[in-house]
């Protein structure tokens, strides 16, 4: 069993409260990632798990196992918590070769010689990394020494396997290439995995749940569309995605059940079904239009519902175009797939679907309206 139950951790680090009262479930065999801003707490729920942090206050259960009770003084150690944790830096050792580097915790178990040449093998085999274990870290690039890292992790058998943001030190081409292998990897291991990152992209391309801090805070807790149709509140909205959403400034009031909002993209009413359970305001209060950029659909010629605007910027990038568009007055960024030429002033119309918006209140910047298309 390696389904993870934090509740109710507190950790100081002095007057420095890092975490504050953290409840947080990691099913057995899901690929949770701890996603937000550096210092906002989510490598020291990684430590807490593996034992390197003691909280002040609150519990966790690995499986069946209570291994940290702080009002019984119960800290588990490390070794005995079958688990295994690949640091940002590789920490390979230099005078070793990768064969042992791998083999080193199995030598370590006393494992027989044979057992410990298969399983070292297999895990290079795994990583891509056979070929290479006759050689030392020295000569090896930066993503072959993480590919080692990791293949070290993993030849244990370890239950849970935590990763503190392990492709940080790695070319864009690189990390793009080991997210897909430890995406892999997960499927075909099956072992629960606990990854930190402040990647946002890391976080929707490998994860099958997704846990957002903010300043020691475990904000939302969801699937990777879940979080991203849907982020529970503005930070969350603004730090998912890329590019980042739009947000444009409205009011709204609540009228017969419904929600109703005007901005420059106009009035728009929405029913009882898409609100959340946010307490409501009377008479008319400030809140936040939210629309990502690729919902947003460009026309050189006016349809019927669309909005008249003003190309700002045009920005080629390849694989997509970024148009920035001055609609009275409030800026919007649109995503077009592929090579599109706008001009500079050039008069545009622009529409989208309502259903794809999510509404914020000002005041607590809460989601009150989700999206549901």
């Amino acid at each position: 069993m390696s389904k993870i139950v934090l509740k109710g951790i507190n950790k100081y680090y002095g007057k420095n409260h890092v975490l504050k009262d953290l409840d947080l479930t990691i099913e057995e065999g899901e690929f949770m990632t701890l996603l937000g801003p550096s210092g906002c707490g989510k490598t020291t729920t990684l430590r807490v798990i593996a034992g390197l942090e003691n909280p002040q206050s609150g519990y966790l259960r690995i499986g069946d196992r209570e291994v940290v009770n702080v009002a019984e003084m119960r800290f588990e150690p490390p070794a005995v918590r079958n688990l295994n944790l690949v640091f940002q830096s590789y920490a390979l050792w230099p005078h070793m070769t990768v064969f042992s580097n791998v083999a080193f915790g199995l030598e370590t178990k006393n494992a027989p010689k044979d057992q410990i040449k298969e399983r070292v093998e297999n895990a290079l085999r795994r990583l891509q990394m056979l070929e290479y274990k006759e050689r030392y870290p020295s000569e090896l690039s930066g993503g072959q020494q993480q590919r080692v890292a990791i293949a070290r992790a993993i030849v244990t058998e370890p239950k849970i396997l935590l990763l503190d943001e392990p492709l940080s030190n790695l070319d864009a081409r690189l990390r793009v290439e080991m997210r897909s292998e430890i995406k892999r990897l997960h499927q075909e291991l099956k072992t629960t995995v606990v990854y930190v990152t402040h990647d946002q992209t890391e976080a929707l391309t490998m994860s099958t749940r997704i846990a957002t801090y903010f300043n020691g805070v475990l904000t939302q807790v969801d699937t990777p569309i879940g979080i991203y149709k849907n982020p529970c509140d503005l930070q969350v909205a603004s730090f998912i995605g890329n590019p980042s959403i739009n947000f444009i400034d409205a009011k709204c009031r609540y009228k017969d059940g419904c929600l109703i909002v005007n901005s420059d993209l106009g009035e728009m009413t929405f029913g009882e079904g898409t609100l959340t359970d946010e307490p409501r305001h009377d008479g008319e209060f400030p809140c936040v239009l939210a629309l990502r950029p690729e919902q947003v659909i460009i026309s050189k010629t006016a349809l019927a519902g669309s909005h008249e605007g003003v190309v700002y910027t045009n920005m080629p990038a390849g694989s997509e175009t970024l148009i920035h568009i001055t609609v009275k007055s409030s800026n919007l960024l649109a995503k077009e797939i592929g090579i599109t030429d706008y001009g500079i002033d050039q008069k545009v119309w622009i529409s989208f679907n309502q259903d794809t918006t999510n509404i914020y209140d000002c005041s607590s910047g809460k989601l009150i309206k989700r999206a549901t298309d």
